[in-house]
C-alpha cells in the first residue's frame, strides 16, 4: 500500500485526542503528518515553560491555551486537517458529547485518575470505540520494555511501571515513543477494517 493511499483512508478518519500534552500534541502532529482527516482534541491547561522538554509548543506560545496552540501548530504542518479544538477539562458526559463521532480515541492524560476516568467511560458508554490509553513512560532509556497490549477494544502502550515522579520525569525521548506508538496503533487499526470492510475504493 502507498503513501497516498494510505492518507487517501485516513483523510475520511477522525480520531479524537483527550489531552493536549506530552503525549496528546505529539500524538496528534504524527497523525496530522500523514493525512488524517479531522482531529477533535481537549486540554484546559495553558503553555508553560516546564513543558517544552516534551511538548509540541514554543517559547513564544508560554501562557497561551494548550488545545487551541496545537491546532495553530498543527496547521502549519498540515494545513488539509480539519482540528476541533475544546477548551475545556474532561469529564464522562464530555467524553461522551465530545467524542461520540471520533473513529478512535486517544486517550492523553497526565494524572492516573483521569486515566481511569476516560478508560471507564469509554469502555461504559462507547464500548465500540477503540482506546488507545499511554501508561509508563517516564525517565530515560529501556527502550525495549514499552510495548503495546489489548484488551479487546482497549490498547495500552507504555511500560506500565514508571510513575512520573521528581527523580523519574517525562521527557522527550520515551514521552515520543509512546505518542508515536499511539499514533501508530491508531493507523494499523484504521488501515486493518478498512481492508476487513473491503472498501478499497478510498
Amino acid at each position: 500500500m502507498t503513501f497516498e493511499e494510505i492518507r487517501s483512508i485516513l483523510s475520511t478518519k477522525t480520531i479524537g485526542i483527550a489531552g493536549c500534552g506530552g503525549l496528546g500534541s505529539n500524538c496528534a502532529v504524527a497523525l496530522a503528518r500523514i493525512g488524517v482527516g479531522k482531529l477533535v482534541v481537549a486540554d484546559f491547561d495553558v503553555v508553560q515553560e516546564s513543558n517544552l522538554n516534551r511538548q509540541y509548543y514554543y517559547n513564544d506560545q508560554i501562557g497561551q491555551k494548550k488545545s487551541f496552540t496545537l491546532s495553530d501548530n498543527i496547521y502549519f504542518v498540515n494545513a488539509d486537517v480539519k482540528v476541533i479544538a475544546h477548551d475545556i477539562k474532561l469529564e464522562p458526559e464530555d467524553i461522551v458529547k465530545i467524542y461520540k463521532d471520533c473513529d478512535i480515541i486517544i486517550e492523553a492524560f497526565d494524572l492516573a485518575e483521569m486515566k481511569q476516568m476516560i478508560i471507564e467511560t469509554v469502555l461504559s458508554e462507547m464500548p465500540e470505540k477503540p482506546l488507545i490509553c499511554g501508561i509508563g513512560m517516564a525517565g530515560f532509556g529501556n527502550n525495549n520494555t514499552i510495548r503495546m497490549e489489548q484488551h479487546g477494544n482497549l490498547y495500552i502502550c507504555g511500560d506500565f511501571e514508571t510513575e512520573i515522579a521528581d527523580d523519574m520525569p517525562p521527557m522527550a525521548p520515551r514521552v515520543g515513543i509512546v505518542a508515536n506508538m499511539q499514533a501508530n496503533q491508531a493507523v494499523e487499526l484504521i488501515i486493518k477494517k478498512h481492508l476487513k470492510d473491503g472498501d478499497h475504493t478510498k
